[in-house]
């Protein structure tokens, strides 16, 4: 290394640059293996370690190739062993469970190692137990990547023996515990960073772990215990970890010291503030006076799984049972839930008040020794699946067949984790105890529904109480203009809120400056950006999955988390969403007389004066009030505080409502006292869903806005249209409901009060000062505005609408932050930049485009972007410019920006491809397909093959033909106008050509899920990149991500799940349809993204291995070099690009109504286009020659040389500029230091290990076939390590014959074995793949036309019907084909189904999600949700229970029997397919019949044999779009034919 990295106290790299590692991220492949008889075995070691061998590819690989993320297992205490190697010392083990084992990373320097081994002896010794002795644990560190070895600490084993005051096994726990948190402080608390090598990786009289920084196959290697036969256990907990760094952090490898964890806990911050908050109310019977020496009890961990882990530990030690403290963290979704157990429901009801769920994606495996057991977080998002065999081995991993050597015939039963489900194996009863037993016992375990009723209060039901009077015409005025209101605040957002209850929409994303940078008085809401999940976790659905999102609020104190039996003594007080009206407000100002006292409210105005005698400044005010809620909670008993500006007037001054939320939440937190008091805010500042999402990420339980209640109620008596003030203020309420519901679910959050407090934001251009005083934990890394600033905002908003202004005397500012106005907000792109721009192409004039590139670079009276305030400047020597490379090289590094066919018109795609394909750049599909016409030539040469084809989540028109015709495929994660969020396309949008490349009906809306189904955590992109690199494998495989704090990690983790593109996009992009509150207010500037991306991938040594590419608001010459320089080997424009080719910005995109005809399909506004390619090929000549010449100045020859060289920007201060003055960019312009050999841009190609595919063979056992059509029929075994089969042939057939593939049954392959993940992933038609076994996740994603069978083997003893065959997320985007199960399958079977048939004899949560097309039918019983979001095709269930109505999400279908049909006597020839308004009966039992061709399902056979019986059984599941669709076409269908014959009769 040719420079130290410096290390924090858990062995990542300090903070530096815009690198932080509290942005790590990880995930893995994880699970347990146990003996139901509680047999210590060796064997179960080595099978463990098998496993974690087997799931090697759900792991990653840095820089190092033996450096990987880390693995390890959580056995028992191998008593046998322990006893034989302190034997041979002499010593004699007391009884086991008398002594204790802790494993313990020492650091390699000898005083140290001394210094913190005498910290752990001490603490024994305080804590009343003896130490037995020290173990050095014997390791064989040559199976070590260099990388790791620098950071290996001394391991050992510390024994301690149960003191004589110490009762029993519990109470010995409890000590340990006491003793690990003691030893660890008496050194972490005096130099954290200095003892970052010292940790206690568990330490318990039941278990311990051994982990580290080792390949997952080198494990067994490294420690030589486990090649010792008697080092035996009965249970072992495995995991093997992918995290987004590579930096070697020994600790950080699972598992933990109860579980390991699959996904990611996303309130983690929020999480972690409350725990820490309830140390003054927190007391315990069972750990006494040991409770105080525990704190804090939560680590400040960049490892959510760490945390998550501390927190279960307090819960177990303080008296929760393992799975009961995991139904707190982890909760099914209760709320509304009539389905569940009414007592159940009241258990998880009367916790919530007590604990914030943790929430995310989590399957965890936890054990205590005892038990040991896993669940699956509510919405199902991660894979587990498991088998029990004969002779009680219970192995549970993320996938199946993980262990091959155990036959068929042993297996007795295969499952799967389910939402919210718990798996638990009780040791000492030597048995399984299912779910509904296990939570049985513990709801009936306390009165839970009684407690309830004596202490639940919910605000409807108390007294009808008087709001405050409305104010009259001026004085509402004076308060609208104080508090910031605009006109287009009324006419875009209040407005439509009122009238349609939705969150309103916008397009063309956002060219206006950072609030920092505003020259207008800003809110401080817009300072803050929402975070989105993307790549380590996935946003959800809140309309098509509602049934897991609540809004439930409670408001005032939590109940003391460790006093487990007083459940009737507290009382709380429940909302169903957090939007008070005024009469809401008045219950809880007034509670205290109705509830007995239990409530006691206190209103803290937030107002403060600026003039006169008693005139203060904002940070006085500020401090007084946080000292005032101190007061009023301590000393005077009250527990509901009302943060109040209603007072503001003249003379008053409302200070910004999020500030004093934030500051007050933080303040009593701080001061232990937040869980003993709710918080409630009365703001006449909040009205847009943003405001209000910030106000609950930092602490609102509840929020009344007075003032949009007013204004909305002024607006009705204004307009007279018929709407009622009751109805406005109701649609109000829902539309910002509905709204933060997809705020809080693109982060990947289903409850609100997970949301609450979790500080789930970015800010920018604040200072770290204000942040750290009033928004703690909160990232900013643009330093700018403090408290002065923010507080000469307010000033002056107030003084403007109290003052004499004559604009603003009788009229609200216009705003102007949506569209260009005059007197509005700066705007990049005005009427002006736009005229210039089309004026300079059209016309080929460089001396006309250099005037534009002048008026959008030119920032001295204005600031525009964070760009604008760089200086670029070089101590090289100038070069000519015709050293410089020329223009034709710098064009092929351009794109442009994914707008699909069907945002924007034909003419409109096809021009930017015929563009870009003849200046060698790349232009993008978009989501929408492609149709195959385009892939060949012109006649004139041209080509309207867009080389860049995007996957979204959509997977429209994803053939495996599509994917074949590209040079890059990119990966949509997320995009700049909403990141984190899905989309919709109307149906009056879908035309019958829309329709045609979309694989969709007519007519029929479609919807993008918010997630990649198939994408969940970032071991499923890694599968993703691998299936796509498989169908193509010459193509570059790309991954678009959005700008926010801590992007630069997840680029890492892209790059190590072998991705050879990532694409950073800035907030300020973005073409299509988006929410306003995307537009505005999420993701960051592709400055800090792209720097940080860049910085992150340096220092780990993988930047040489991806191309980077930046876009979102690149509109300059100049925008390119300072992307270069910041780190980007490529460069998108869509807007300019857009522009160029003829649009206006009139920003009516998701209107259909775009005039100059690009951003509509209505054909009579397409006449309208006048673009040519020639436009766009000048403007990216332009941009070229401009790159050129600014090159040329700073000396340099080549892009290459240019990139990453941060050094030639310096920042230019905006000293003038009366909020920008401290605006501070060094953190992002900080130098970077390359370790020797580390390449600085995209030099080196990515080994994505096609070498080891099972389809080499297959293609060579198939050569006949794919090259000559020559049928072929053979078998082959195939086990969990072999991923993708089938789609690298598929795509070798593809590339010979188009989506029309091979005739029928061409290529036949009989499996027998556990296929891996994506088996049959875009299988081309003429392909037939039978497997005897079962498979995992993804079976037949993308499915184009081929035929899959999957059926147990032979040798199983199985009931199929009752045990799993295929995992979740089977036939995701298929396209075509058919599929026949015979089994059950995980969640979301058929999601987004485009046109395959499919049976299946029962499966999970959320069925036939999204799907467009074909027809499934389910042999069996379905899990919730069923048909959510499903607008096209045709589901047929079985519904013997009858349970299915209730299972069903009708919101989208329609439920009908199948009727019994008379055939005509000449009808046997009509294909049952040729008509879906029709044949219901014969097209059922056709599928069925094929059923028992393909699998010989006995239940298949049952069925038919007794036909008219079953018949009335089945359900048909109809969207209601969909049979309007097909009537409609089939009117129109019988007009023309009339029409036909009407003419062919004249």
């Amino acid at each position: 290394m040719s420079h130290e990295v410096r290390r924090n106290n858990i062995g990542l790299p300090f903070e530096q640059g815009l690198y932080d590692p509290a942005n790590e991220h990880d995930a893995c492949g994880f699970g347990f293996i146990a003996n139901i008889h509680n047999k210590p075995k060796h064997e179960i070691v080595h099978q463990a370690l098998e496993i974690v061998h087997n799931l090697d590819h759900r792991g990653a690989i840095g820089a190092d190739p033996l450096a990987g993320d880390g693995a390890g297992i959580l056995i028992q205490i191998p008593d046998e062993f322990m006893r034989k190697a302190f034997s041979e010392r002499g010593i004699t083990l007391p009884a086991i469970g008398d002594y204790a084992v802790g494993m313990v990373f020492l650091p390699r320097d000898p005083t140290k190692c001394d210094l913190a081994a005498a910290a752990g002896e001490k603490a024994i010794d305080q804590e009343g137990q003896i130490l037995i002795g020290w173990r050095d644990v014997p390791v064989d560190n040559t199976v070590l990547g260099e990388s790791v070895k620098e950071n290996e600490p001394i391991i050992r084993q510390v024994l301690i023996q149960r003191g004589p005051e110490t009762l029993d096994s519990n109470a010995f726990q409890r000590k340990l515990y006491v003793i690990r948190k003691q030893a660890h402080h008496a050194l972490w608390d005096k130099h954290a960073t200095a003892w970052q090598d010292f940790y206690i990786v568990s330490m318990s009289a039941r278990t311990m772990v051994y982990k580290g920084m080792v390949l997952a196959p080198n494990l067994s290697k490294f420690y030589l215990d486990f090649q010792d036969p008697n080092f035996k256990t009965a249970i072992a907990l495995f995991h093997q970890r992918f995290s987004t760094n590579t930096f070697p952090s020994w600790r950080l490898a699972q598992p933990f010291r109860f579980l390991c964890h699959n996904g990611e806990i996303n309130t983690v911050r929020g999480n972690i503030n409350w725990m820490n908050a309830r140390r003054h109310n927190m007391n315990s019977k069972v750990l006494g006076e040991d409770l105080e020496k525990l704190w804090p009890v939560i680590g400040d961990s960049p490892s959510d799984s760490s945390t998550f882990d501390n927190a279960l530990e307090l819960l177990v030690m303080g008296g929760y049972s393992l799975p009961h403290a995991m139904m707190l963290m982890i909760p099914e979704a209760w709320n509304g839930n009539e389905l569940m157990d009414p007592k159940r429901r009241a258990f998880y009801e009367y916790y919530s008040a007590l604990m914030e769920p943790w929430d995310g994606p989590a399957a965890m495996a936890f054990t205590d020794g005892r038990q040991i057991a896993a669940t699956l977080d509510r919405n199902g998002l991660r894979p587990a699946r498991y088998i029990v065999t004969d002779d009680g081995l219970v192995i549970m991993a993320s996938e199946v067949g993980v262990l091959p050597d155990i036959p068929e015939s042993k297996i007795i039963n295969k499952w799967r984790l389910q939402p919210g489900k718990m798996l638990l194996v009780d040791l000492e009863e030597h048995r399984i105890i299912s779910d509904e037993e296990l939570k049985s016992g513990l709801a009936n375990a306390y009165p839970y529904q009684d407690w309830l009723d004596q202490t639940q209060i919910h605000i409807k039901s108390l007294p009808h109480e008087i709001g405050p009077m409305p104010p009259d015409g001026d004085t509402l005025l004076d308060m609208q203009q104080s508090f910031g209101y605009t006109r287009e605040d009324l006419k875009f957002f209040l407005d439509p809120m009122a009238e349609k209850g939705e969150d309103p929409i916008g397009s063309m994303g956002r060219d206006i400056p950072l609030a920092s940078l505003s020259d207008k008085p800003r809110m401080l809401y817009d300072y803050f950006f929402q975070n989105f999940a993307q790549v380590t976790n996935p946003p959800i659905d809140p309309i098509r999955e509602e049934l897991v999102v609540s809004l439930v609020s409670f408001i005032g104190p939590r109940p003391d988390l460790l006093d487990l039996g007083s459940g009737g003594e507290h009382k709380r007080l429940e909302v169903d969403q957090p939007i008070l009206t005024n009469t809401d407000l008045e219950r809880v100002r007034q509670i205290e007389n109705h509830v007995d006292g239990s409530f006691k409210t206190f209103t803290l105005d937030i107002i403060y004066r600026i003039d006169g005698d008693d005139a203060e400044t904002m940070e006085a005010a500020v401090q007084r009030i946080c000292s005032d809620a101190q007061k009023v909670v301590e000393n005077h008993g009250y527990n509901i505080i009302i943060l109040s500006d209603r007072g503001v007037d003249a003379e008053h001054v409302a200070m910004p409502a999020l500030l004093a939320t934030g500051a007050v939440h933080h303040h009593l937190i701080r001061e232990g006292l937040r869980t003993e008091v709710g918080l409630v805010v009365e703001t006449g500042e909040a009205r847009r869903v943003h405001d209000f999402c910030l106000l609950a990420g930092y602490g609102a339980e509840a929020m009344n806005p007075y003032l949009a209640f007013d204004t909305l109620s002024n607006l009705v008596h204004e307009r007279a249209n018929g709407l009622d003030e009751e109805t406005a203020h109701k649609h109000y309420i829902k539309a910002v409901g509905k709204g933060m519901m997809k705020v809080m679910s693109k982060m990947g959050i289903s409850t609100y009060q997970s949301y609450c407090g979790a500080q789930i934001f970015d800010a920018v251009g604040l200072s770290s000062n204000f942040i750290e005083s009033y928004f703690t934990g909160t990232a900013t890394k643009v330093e700018g505005a403090g408290l002065s600033e923010i507080s000469e905002e307010t000033e002056r908003r107030h003084k403007l609408a109290y003052g004499d202004a004559p604009i603003y005397r009788g009229d609200l500012d216009v705003g102007g932050d949506l569209a260009y106005r005059l007197r509005g907000e700066e705007h990049v792109w005005t009427p002006e930049t736009i005229g210039t721009l089309q004026h300079a192409v059209r016309s080929a004039n460089y001396k006309l485009f250099k005037t534009y590139t002048s008026k959008v670079n030119d920032q001295t009276t204005k600031l525009k972007n964070l760009r604008g305030l760089f200086d670029i400047s070089s101590d090289r020597e100038a070069v000519p410019l015709h050293e410089v490379e020329p223009i034709s090289k710098i064009v092929k590094r351009f794109a442009t920006g994914a707008m699909s066919f069907g945002s924007i018109s034909w003419e409109a795609h096809t021009t930017l491809a015929i563009a870009m394909n003849r200046i060698g750049g790349r232009s993008n599909t978009g989501e929408g397909g492609e149709e195959a016409v385009r892939f060949g030539k012109m006649d004139n040469g041209d080509s309207m093959r867009s080389r860049i084809k995007q996957v979204a989540s959509g997977r429209f028109g994803v053939t495996t033909e599509y994917l074949v015709n590209s040079d890059d495929i990119q990966i949509k994660m997320a995009q700049g106008a909403k990141p984190g969020e899905g989309g919709q396309l109307p149906g009056d949008k879908v035309d019958e050509w829309i329709a045609r490349v979309r694989h969709s009906t007519p007519g029929v809306g479609l919807i993008s899920p918010p997630p990649h189904h198939d994408i969940y955590s970032i071991e499923d992109l890694a599968q993703l990149i691998h299936d796509l690199k498989n169908v193509n494998p010459q193509a570059r495989i790309s991954v678009k991500l959005v700008s926010e704090v801590g992007v630069g990690t997840v680029a890492a983790g892209v790059s190590k799940a072998y991705s050879d593109h990532v694409t950073i996009s800035g907030h300020d992009g973005g073409t299509g349809a988006s929410p306003l509150t995307s537009l505005l207010n999420a993701g960051g500037p592709w400055e800090l993204g792209l720097a940080e991306t860049h910085q992150t991938l340096v220092m780990n040594g993988l930047r040489g291995r991806i191309a980077v590419q930046v876009d979102g608001g690149l509109r300059t010459g100049r925008d390119v070099i300072v992307g270069a320089l910041l780190g980007a080997d490529e460069f998108g424009f869509a807007t300019a690009a857009l522009i160029s080719e003829g649009c206006i910005m009139m920003r009516k995109c998701h209107l259909n109504t775009c005039p100059v005809g690009v951003a509509t399909q209505d054909p009579e506004l397409r006449s309208r286009f006048t673009g040519e390619p020639e436009h766009v090929v000048n403007f990216f000549t332009y941009i070229a020659m401009e790159v050129r010449e600014i090159m040329a100045e700073l000396g340099f020859r080549s892009i290459d040389e240019m990139i990453g060289r941060r050094d030639i920007l310096d920042m230019r201060g905006a000293v003038d500029h009366w909020k920008a003055q401290n605006i501070d960019l060094s953190r992002l312009l900080s130098p970077i230091q390359a370790a020797d050999g580390v390449a600085l841009y995209n030099c080196e190609e990515q080994d994505h290990r096609l070498d080891r595919a099972l389809d080499n063979k297959l293609i060579t056992k198939a050569k006949e076939a794919i090259e000559n059509k020559t049928p072929v029929n053979f078998e082959s075994s195939i086990r969990n390590i072999n991923r993708t089969v089938g789609a690298m042939m598929s795509g070798e057939i593809a590339k010979r014959y188009g989506h029309a593939g091979l005739p029928e049954d061409t290529i036949h392959i009989k499996f027998n074995g556990n296929a891996g993940q994506s088996f049959g992933a875009w299988l081309a038609h003429g392909v037939s793949f039978e497997l005897a076994g079962d498979a995992n996740d993804y079976v037949g994603k993308g499915l184009s036309g081929g035929r899959i069978s999957i059926y147990p083997s032979s040798e199983s003893p199985l009931n199929p019907e009752e045990n799993i065959v295929v995992g979740n997320t089977v036939l995701y985007g298929a396209i075509s084909g058919e599929c026949y199960f015979r089994g059950v399958a995980g969640e979301r079977f058929a999601v987004r189904n485009s046109g395959a048939n499919a049976v299946i004899e029962g499966c999970g949560d959320h069925g036939c999600e999204y799907m467009t097309g074909g027809v499934v039918v389910v042999l069996g019983g379905t899990g919730r949700n069923f048909a959510a979001g499903m607008s096209g095709g045709i589901a047929y269930v079985l519904d013997e229970e009858n349970t299915f109505n209730d299972l069903c999400n009708k919101s989208m279908v329609e439920l009908e029997t199948v009727p019994k049909e008379v055939r005509a006597a000449n009808d046997d020839g009509i294909d049952p397919f040729s008509d879906m308004t029709r044949y219901d009966e014969r097209r059922l039992r056709s599928l069925i019949e094929n059923h028992l061709r393909y699998t010989a399902s006995y239940r298949a056979q049952s069925i038919l044999e007794d036909w008219d019986n079953y018949l009335p059984r089945f359900v048909k599941v109809m969207p209601v779009e969909y049979r309007r669709a097909l009537r409609e076409m089939q009117e129109k269908a019988e007009l023309e034919e009339r029409t036909a014959a009407t003419a062919a009769g004249a």
